[in-house]
């Protein structure tokens, strides 16, 4: 998986390549633990992003309830297909900001 940041204005813009998975899903979250703090939203671009797991479903679980805790927001922006219908299987549509 490949990672790019971004910073703007009090954003943070985070862009996925690849696989959000068991091996890749401890990056993204050290990723975000480090660059997030202080921000006031947080998009995570899944443009490029071809599947994602249950272990990447977790980091954006506590990664939402992180930017909540703090009065912050999350955005997903542009899933693929695969990856919307793994959010509407779990319930994670009617809880994730998403942008198609």
């Amino acid at each position: 998986m490949n990672i790019t940041k971004k910073t703007e204005n009090n954003v943070l813009t985070i862009a996925l390549e690849g696989r959000l998975d068991t091996v890749t899903a401890p990056e993204l979250e050290n990723e975000i633990r480090s660059s997030a703090e202080g921000v006031s939203r947080l998009i995570l671009d899944f443009t490029e992003l071809a599947y994602i797991s249950s272990a990447g479903l977790r980091v954006l679980l506590s990664t939402q309830k992180r930017m909540n805790a703090s009065g912050g927001s999350l955005l997903i922006r542009h899933p693929n297909e695969v990856v919307s219908e793994v959010f509407e299987a779990t319930g994670f549509s009617d809880i994730l900001e998403i942008e198609a």
